[in-house]
């Protein structure tokens, strides 16, 4: 943990300097890291390679402030409200008998998620919310040619909060988890001891509290790993079995000041969305995102759109064009497969060609 603190000072001292107006580069913080290395002791009872490697992250940080868009500039680390987090090269860390022992004679005993295929050239050492600390290795490996798709399969994607995800193959639907619903009641009874043993303001935590507020956490992480597990599952089937995925871009984002903030949380939309195109793109698929503008509004049959806009509490599209009618969110999935097909982003770059 004293590394980390020695860490945190060295990238906040790199904020300062940049906001200050000197705006040093990776190789002048180097250099003032040495010179900070002779004046003081407590830096000199770190590892160089951990202090380092600090500075150059924070270096990527800033420049892809620069490059990527919406990228904010590094900001202060709390050491209240920021985790621990240290990256060391292959000379800062070594394996010996099944232990990861660190630069400065830091010994470590592992357990083990499966074995390393190679010798590992970086390992980043993480604690999560529950004090948990986990060890990330950066190996090589023989890449596996992912499974081959059949033939002109293809599969359209519509996220909601029903449903987790609709397709256009009812098959592959992803329900609602609900996993934080089945918890619901083993945290609000956390959550009440939370609030019993809570003392006033400025006043140091008790035991009871801590414990309590220790045991939220828990099912609070425990429902967030349910629903990554069940996304990698349900993201393994949809590639395996597809060459085109065309997925919806939809931005759960303004669903939080909404009355269904809690159910859409629960959903995770995001994090499977992610996973799901991740997935497709590492496996060699085509995966097409499309923009959901008109897509609940459009027929999947004729492409003609619907004068005004379906209500959330009407889960029947009807064509008033061709008659065709079935439920929203597939006749939307339906939409966003052909926009894809067409080679196309969105259902009005047809139009505006």
């Amino acid at each position: 943990m004293e590394e980390w603190h020695r860490c945190r000072f060295l990238w906040n001292e790199a904020v300062h300097q940049h906001k200050s107006g000197a705006k040093p580069t990776f190789a002048k913080l180097g250099k003032m890291l040495t010179e900070a290395r002779k004046r003081s002791s407590w830096l000199r009872e770190g590892s160089q390679v951990a202090q380092q490697q600090t500075l150059r992250t924070y270096a990527q940080a800033l420049e892809a402030s620069f490059r990527i868009k919406g990228r904010g500039r590094p900001r202060y680390k709390a050491r209240k409200k920021t985790l621990p987090s240290l990256q060391y090269t292959r000379r800062g860390f070594t394996l010996r008998h099944g232990r990861l022992v660190l630069a400065k004679g830091v010994s470590i005993p592992v357990v083990w998620s499966r074995d390393l295929p190679s010798p590992p050239s970086s390992v980043r050492i993480v604690q999560d919310s529950l004090g948990h600390w986990y060890a990330s290795f950066v190996v090589s490996r023989a890449t596996l040619p992912a499974p081959a798709a059949p033939e002109g399969s293809a599969i359209g994607i519509d996220w909601g909060v029903a449903q987790t995800a609709t397709t256009t193959d009812e098959k592959f639907d992803l329900p609602h988890p609900e996993h934080r619903k089945r918890c619901a009641a083993e945290l609000a009874k956390a959550q009440r001891t939370m609030a019993r043993h809570r003392r006033g303001k400025g006043r140091t935590p008790s035991k009871g509290y801590r414990r309590a507020r220790r045991r939220v956490a828990k099912i609070q992480k425990k429902a967030a790993r349910r629903n990554e597990e069940a996304a990698r599952v349900w993201a393994t089937r949809v590639v395996d079995e597809h060459a085109l995925i065309a997925v919806e871009d939809f931005r759960p984002r303004f669903l939080a000041k909404s009355s269904m903030a809690r159910k859409a949380a629960d959903a995770a939309i995001a994090r499977v969305k992610r996973v799901l195109i991740e997935r497709g793109r590492r496996a060699g698929r085509r995966v097409v995102i499309v923009r959901p503008a008109y897509t609940t509004m459009t027929c999947s049959r004729c492409f003609a759109r619907a004068k005004q806009r379906l209500g959330l509490d009407e889960r029947i599209f009807r064509c008033e064009t061709c008659g065709y009618s079935a439920c929203r969110d597939r006749n939307a999935a339906r939409v966003i497969l052909t926009v894809a097909e067409r080679g196309h982003t969105g259902v009005d770059d047809g139009s505006q060609a």
